[in-house]
């Protein structure tokens, strides 16, 4: 890694608070060209990323921390699937996403001003910290003075209706929300933005005006769910709503993948599973989990942990903002005993935080394969365990869904995604999985 960025003591991907360094500008020797359309995926360890702790955290500090902010995560996503609104608002509810855990470039304006963005595949919107912003933590903002086709929207423009306790600014629409521990009020806007090498004129997206607390990320938020202010639906005459993301493991040089949009030089050999709809969260992207096999054993799980219910919001989706993998705790329960019954009944099983299933011996762990309806997709051990570089601690990197919600979720997370391409098609209502390198 080339003491590039200084690493805490682990061998996975964890998301933390952290204090943020000076510039958002990326390292000038990872300038690689976005080409076409696909862009370079980010991930915030990356030693190409500005973002890095200010002191290491140990190892297992950091997996007490990631497991506190999943379980945050995972219960905003159980807040969403449950919503009676149809309409995703942006960034709306108690969403918490203290740091983002992949990012990509964007050039928004004219002339065009690079930020980064957080790739967040359940959330709709993208909104960014602006120029004169009261409390942002970011020491890089957009100036809308500095682009010939910044825009503010009125309270009379119909997208002001889809944001959460929108009011009148003279005409300008403005809006305020929570997010964490923050409250954030913003401007609806219009402008230029160019992911790759496509801009796209008139993108609808919040320029913050003024944040409280210390929840809010300073690089702004990417939406890719499947809403009306997501950028699939404002860009589908372009990208036919079509995407496709590779993210990269700890074991990339860079730690870097590439998100590719639209449907050209998508894979060809790849597996479907069909996207499942809820009328009350379009955003979120269900499948259909018909069961896990745990190597060779299909494990006997409730068909109820497993069921996609529209009126409780209850499924499986994928989700790229979540690290750990979260089940049902019915379903749970099923892989972890499997688990632990084929690594040796023998063996004694510790905790740390959310993880109950670790180990101080070396352990060869058995495969574990998602059964989706049309498809399966075995995960390698690089995508199963945690191990901590510092000791010998090696944990099952799953945990339960929380119980403390209306609706419980299972949610595919990024470090079960790591290594794969995500090929996202809503035309045709599928979503399709592949085995590649995330290496750029």
């Amino acid at each position: 890694m080339r003491n590039t960025v200084p690493l805490p003591l682990f061998s996975f991907i964890p998301i933390f608070f952290i204090f943020f360094s000076e510039t958002l500008a990326l390292n000038p020797k990872c300038e690689i060209q976005d080409h076409g359309s696909t862009l370079q995926v980010f991930h915030i360890f990356s030693p190409c990323s500005p973002f890095k702790p200010s002191k290491p955290l140990s190892w297992e500090q950091t997996v007490l921390d990631q497991q506190a902010k999943d379980q945050a995560r995972v219960q905003y996503l159980s807040s969403l699937a449950v919503a009676r609104k149809s309409i995703v608002p942006i960034a709306s509810g108690r969403q918490i996403i203290q740091s983002p855990t992949y990012i990509v470039r964007a050039k928004i304006g004219s002339p065009p001003q690079t930020l980064l963005l957080a790739m967040d595949t359940s959330n709709d919107a993208a909104w960014i910290p602006c120029a004169g912003c009261v409390g942002c933590p970011s020491s890089t903002f957009f100036d809308p003075a500095k682009s010939t086709s910044f825009k503010k929207l009125s309270c009379a423009d119909s997208q002001c209706k889809q944001v959460p306790n929108p009011t009148c600014d003279g005409s300008a629409c403005v809006f305020n929300l929570t997010y964490g521990g923050s409250t954030i009020a913003a401007n609806l806007v219009q402008d230029t933005v160019t992911l790759a090498t496509d801009p796209v004129p008139g993108y609808t997206l919040g320029c913050i005006q003024k944040a409280t607390g210390n929840s809010v990320p300073p690089q702004g938020l990417l939406g890719l769910g499947r809403g009306p202010l997501s950028w699939l639906s404002q860009t589908q005459n372009l990208y036919q709503s079509t995407f496709s993301y590779c993210l990269p493991s700890f074991k990339s040089p860079n730690f870097s993948g590439s998100l590719r949009l639209g449907p050209v030089a998508q894979p060809i050999r790849i597996k479907f599973t069909p996207l499942l709809k809820n009328p009350r969260r379009p955003s979120l992207y269900y499948v259909n989990l018909e069961g896990i096999r745990v190597g060779r054993k299909i494990v006997d799980i409730p068909p109820a942990a497993l069921a996609f219910n529209t009126a409780t919001g209850a499924g499986t989706i994928f989700d790229s903002g979540t690290v750990f993998t979260r089940l049902v705790e019915p379903a749970y329960i099923a892989v972890r005993d499997e688990f632990r019954n084929r690594v040796g009944k023998n063996l004694t099983v510790t905790s740390l935080g959310g993880f109950d299933t670790c180990y101080t011996v070396p352990i060869v762990a058995p495969a574990i394969t998602f059964i989706f309806s049309g498809m399966n997709v075995t995960l390698p051990q690089d995508n199963i365990l945690i191990h901590s570089t510092a000791g010998s601690t090696t944990c099952l990197a799953m945990a339960a869904a929380p119980t403390n919600v209306n609706s419980v979720l299972n949610v595919i997370a990024n470090m079960q995604q790591q290594n794969h391409r995500i090929l996202y098609d809503v035309p045709n209502s599928r979503l399709g999985v592949a085995r590649e390198l995330c290496t750029s």
